[in-house]
Formats: structure tokens, sequence, C-alpha cells
């Protein structure tokens, strides 16, 4: 079982096309359920053995009468027939542009049919295998290896990995060819030991208090305060002269930034989904002591609610359980940007793919949110093993059914910068097992909004600059030095070029043709999916953002900056709610293509603002406030260097379009 860990074709359909997706639509067409009979012929399911399964890493059988858990992926009714409409009903140049369906609808031509549901099981049941669930997306399975291995056709033997010993099958799954219109995928029977990681930083041992602005360790804009003399001399070639940080910034400074207050927009009317693994239990009451400390609304009665089951909680162990900073951060992002919009916690049972799918589908099934945001996400080549092709195609399918019902997914682009060797091993969020570049899953599919960082500079009347989220930091330098202890890059936004998925209809007019041709190891290939897609603040130490929440084992709360895409993605979540607002409360649905026709809207982040001066290294000296442990000290910051991926004029792999302004969200009114 896969876990997750902490975010081409033409531009438009041809008008055949779209009328044979009407004539589908209205005509409620669906494709006929398998035969259960088994001729005896098989199907396989090509690039479902991982990498590690090899004959030298061979340890042997697995236990005849090991237990395995399964789940089998449902095609649905028609596949084809789902991207089609999901594409048509996303694309502003098209005719069925925002003719959504219902969920219902959505189930009933789309989703998995009983008759496909039924095969399926009866096809499992016969092998030996228990049906512990099933609904319109997938069956569940348990049972024993052997009766796993008549199921499926391999065999499964237990294999010598980095991280230990793994359970694979030997070679790819076969499946009776009776069912296999009706399967996508099969999950579980190979392990992974792939880790959770979201994609969020907190300055360590530093809290700013509710009440940032006047606070003498930092500057409350670019450029305010100059840095004490008890701090060392900055190097040649870094900005002079050296200036404070800027304090952590809260919900208003960014409303104002990117252009929110200017069109006296709250996000009304719409319903803002976070998702993430668990829950925290004062996440209302944080949400509305940290709106009212900053002059914002707290939630009003009805207006937050959560999809939580604690007594259903599993792997906390390893998915970091009790760690609740994440989801803070996204309900307080989500509400600052969108006051009035509504926001859901939907919170899966573990870190795994198959809770987080089960979150994902469950918005879907029951059309809980217009928006959801997500941040978290996948390393896709590991030395574990790649992630689960058939977890991939289920993520999309949820993705394209929401976009069908009109429902945004955006997931943070990641803090890792491009994964390549340098950001693994500058630690924080990357993921060791790494096995190469490589974008991040599921925020590089093709059906959601891939939400990158920047590192936003403001002046006395608000938006000043943006460059790229990243920072080179010193360590921490006690006042008097002579120069700077050793430090290294903490951590970029994640951007790249897929290796696998094909280029979008909607990046084709937008995306340099030779970026997207161009892998991240320098091959040549057919154009692909790159991200991010747009861009908001998610630095750390030049423009963190604070955040507050109550820690569960004391019972206090506090604020502290925190930094990544994670601050990234729920914040466009609420530009988002407030863009359907000005489209008069209809959804602005699957946004890619809406994104990409206002690229010419957006601030365009380059490496190196000219508002910044002329110093070939931006940097700012932070300093620990008095409330810190490390009071007093400094770190000397390097921003706006995301190693492996620059800025530059139009699209680029570090910011995607740029960050939303006013023009930008205005624009959603136009032609309602």
């Amino acid at each position: 079982m896969t876990k997750a860990v902490p975010r081409h074709r033409k531009r438009i359909a041809t008008a055949t096309t779209l009328t044979a997706v009407a004539a589908f639509v209205s005509a409620g067409v669906a494709l006929a359920a398998p035969s259960n009979a088994d001729s005896g012929t098989t199907t396989t399911l090509a690039g479902t053995t991982p990498g590690y399964a090899t004959a030298s890493a061979d340890l042997g059988a697995t236990g005849a009468s090991t237990q395995v858990t399964v789940r089998v992926y449902l095609a649905g009714q028609d596949a084809a027939g789902l991207e089609a409409y999901a594409r048509a009903v996303s694309d502003p140049n098209s005719a069925s542009y925002k003719h959504f369906l219902s969920a219902t609808e959505v189930r009933n031509r789309f989703g998995a049919s009983q008759a496909q549901i039924d095969a399926v099981s009866a096809w499992l049941k016969g092998a030996g295998l228990t049906v512990t669930g099933s609904n319109i997306h997938w069956v569940d399975v348990t049972g024993t290896a052997a009766a796993a291995q008549k199921a499926f056709g391999t065999q499964l033997h237990n294999f010598s990995t980095p991280q230990g010993t793994l359970r694979s099958n030997t070679s790819d799954v076969k499946i009776p060819a009776s069912v296999s219109a009706a399967v996508l995928g099969v999950a579980g029977l190979a392990q992974s030991t792939q880790h959770a990681v979201t994609n969020h930083q907190k300055i360590d041992n530093t809290a700013r208090g509710p009440v940032q602005n006047n606070d003498p360790s930092c500057s409350d804009y670019y450029g305010q305060k100059k840095a004490p003399s008890s701090a060392p001399a900055v190097p040649a070639g870094y900005t002079t002269p050296a200036t404070l940080a800027q304090c952590s910034l809260v919900p208003s400074e960014l409303r104002d930034a990117y252009g929110v207050t200017k069109t006296g927009l709250t996000g009304k009317g719409a319903t803002i989904a976070i998702v993430n693994w668990y829950g925290s239990p004062t996440m209302e009451a944080d949400a509305n002591k940290y709106s009212i400390a900053h002059g914002d609304k707290p939630f009003a009665p009805g207006q937050y609610s959560e999809v939580n089951d604690p007594s259903q909680w599993t792997h906390q162990d390893l998915c970091g359980g009790g760690d609740f900073g994440e989801e803070s951060l996204d309900v307080e992002m989500a509400h600052g940007l969108a006051p009035d919009a509504k926001v859901i916690t939907v919170a899966a049972n573990s870190c795994f793919d198959s809770d987080l799918l089960a979150a994902e589908a469950n918005i879907v099934d029951n059309h809980l949110a217009d928006i959801v945001s997500n941040s978290w996400g996948e390393i896709m080549y590991s030395t574990s093993g790649d992630i689960d092709p058939a977890s991939m195609k289920a993520y999309d399918q949820i993705f394209k059914q929401g976009a069908v019902e009109g429902i945004a997914f955006d997931f943070s682009s990641g803090d890792c910068m491009n994964n390549d060797a340098f950001s693994v091993s500058s630690g924080l969020n990357c993921d060791p097992t790494a096995s190469r570049a490589q974008v991040d899953w599921p925020t590089s599919s093709a059906w959601v909004t891939s939400v990158g960082g920047t590192a936003l500079g403001l002046d006395k009347r608000g938006y000043s600059f943006e460059a790229p989220m990243a920072d080179n930091r010193s360590g921490r330098t006690a006042p008097g030095a002579a120069s700077w202890a050793p430090g290294g890059q903490t951590f970029g936004a994640g951007g790249g070029v897929s290796e696998t998925i094909a280029q979008p209809w909607y990046q084709s007019w937008t995306v340099p043709h030779s970026m997207a041709s161009t892998l991240m190891d320098g091959t040549k290939t057919t154009p692909k999916r790159t991200i991010p897609d747009i861009s908001l603040n998610g630095d750390l130490y030049f423009s963190s953002t604070l955040v507050g929440q109550t820690d569960q084992a004391s019972g206090t709360y506090s604020e502290g900056g925190f930094g990544g895409t994670s601050v990234s993605a729920p914040a466009w979540a609420g530009v988002l709610a407030a863009a359907q607002q000005a489209q008069w409360g209809i959804p602005v649905g699957f946004a890619n293509p809406a994104i990409y026709a206002r690229a010419w809207l957006t601030n365009d982040v380059v490496q190196n603002p000219r508002q910044i001066g002329s110093s070939p290294i931006h940097s700012v000296v932070f300093q620990y406030p008095a409330s810190s442990p490390a009071a007093g000290q400094y770190r000397l910051i390097q921003y706006g260097n995301d190693e492996g991926l620059p800025a530059s004029r139009g699209y680029d792999l570090a910011t995607g379009v740029g960050s939303p302004t006013a023009l930008f969200l205005r624009s959603f009114g136009f032609g309602h």
C-alpha cells in the first residue's frame, strides 16, 4: 500500500467532440457490465511490479497464510466520456463550459455500476478473498497470500530493500479478461515505506506573538529597519545595508497584497474543504482566537465544520499523529483570505493513499465543497518503489469527477525544489528515498492546480515585489560574532517537468515548448506537464506567515511563523473562493484553464526583482525575538534562490504564471 508523503492535446475540443459529449450526457448511456463468466483468458496490468522486486533482492516466497489487504480500483461506466466531459466543462472556449452535473448525475453516469461492482466482487470471492467494502470507486478485500496469488495471477515474495524487507508481487498483475473493462488498477500487493510529509516548516523556537507590528526584532515592511550593529557584517555581494527580515505576515496583509481587499470580495457563498490526516480538537477555537487577535472576524455559527472520526485513525506513529500545525495553517489561511466562505475539514484516517483517496472521494460523492485544498504530496520515484500507478489513476478519476461537478482541487507544489540530490541532502521536508530529480504527486496531476511559493516583499502601501520561495540561511549567530555561522539551503518551492504526464491542453499556449519538452535530467521528450501553475507567498524566514494553534499536551495557545507551499495552497483556495463570488456564485470548477487564460493579469515573478536594487545576492537579517529561547541571535538569510528552478519572465518552473492580482480576480466577473 503506497503511503502519501508531506502540495499535448489541442487547446479546445472540436464541435464534433462536444456534440458527442452532450449526446452522451442527455441520453444517460452507460457501458454494459462485464460478464461474470470467466473464459480462462487474462489481461496483464503492465507496470504493476515495483522496481525493487529484482532477482538479486529476492528473499523467497511470502508465507501462504500471510494476511494481505488489497484494493481493486474500478474504471467506472465510461472513462473516456468522463475525461471528455471534464475537459469540455472546464474549457472557457467550450460550448459546455460550466455546465456542471450534480453529484448524483456523476455517480449514475460515470461511477461503477452495481453490475460491475458485483462482477469484480464475485471474481475476488471466487479466489478465496473476503470483500470488506465497496463503492463506485473501488472494492476492498483481505485474505491470505495464497488467495491473492490465485486472484491476481502472480507470486508474492519478500525482497530486501534499503528500507528493510518488503513484500511484492514478482510479476505484473493478471486479472480475468471478463472483468478487465471494469478494473482501473490494483493496489496493495506490493508494500512501500514512503513516509507522510506536509509541505510546511515552522521557524525554530520562535513566536512573534499576537501582535507582530512594532516588534523591534523585525520590520513591518521590507527595508524598514537596519540590522543592529551587533550582527556581523554581510559578506561582499549581499544586499547592503543589511535590513531586518519582515515580521510574520497575517491574512489581512496577504489579502491586501493579492488584491482581494481592493475587490471587496470575501468568498461569500463558496465552501472550501481542507484535506489532511487526523484533526485538531481545538481547530475552530484556535482559528477564532487567531482571527480576532489580528482584526478579522471569527467563524460565524455553522461556518466551520468537520468530517472527522478519531476512532478510525490508524498509523499515527508513522503519520505524525498529534501534530496539528498543518490543519491550523490551512484553516486559518483559507478563512483569512476568504473570511465569509464556509470551511470544512475532511480528515483522512491516515496518510496512506487508501485513506486520502477516501477523503477526496467523500467530498466529490457528496459535493461537500466547491474548492479542495491539499497541503501534502508524494514522491513518485523512490528507493522503496515508485508510486503505485493504480493509485495515480484513482486520484485522477476523482479529480475528473470533481471537475464535472464544478469542484476545484489544489495541491501545494512541495518544498524540496526539484527533489534532486542537493534538495534531499538539505533535509527538512525532503524525502531521502527520492531516487532522482522529479515532481511530486498529486500536484503534478493534469487535473489539479499546483500551487507554488514566493517570497513576498511589502512596502508602506502593501505589495512591493515577489521573488521565488527559497532560503539559504546561516547558522544561529550570537551578537558580537565576527562572522556568520556556517549554514546552507533550507528549502525551496517545488517545481519541474513530469516524466510521464503529457502536457495538458491548457498549458500548450503558455508554457515554452523547450521547457515542457526537456525532462529534469536533460532528456528531450514530447511536451509534458509542468508545475507549478500559480504561486503565492510561502517563504519561511523572509516573509513567514503567522499561525496560531493550541499545543494539545500543555493546552497552551501560541503563534509562530510558518512557511512552505502549505501556506500558498490554502491561500489560493481563499482567492478562488473570492473568484467564485465575483462570478455571482458560480463555481470556477477546475481552475487551470481559467488561470492560463488570465496569465497576463498576474504578477510576473522573476529571479531578481528590480525593486530591491542591484545586489547580486538578495538578503535580510533574521533576529530571534524576545519570546524565543534563542532571543537576540541572528541568521543571515539569502532569499529568492530556488535551487535548480530559476524564475524568469513569463511562465517558469519556480512560480508558474505568477501570483494573483485584483485585475485577475475581477476578470472572473466579466461576461457573466
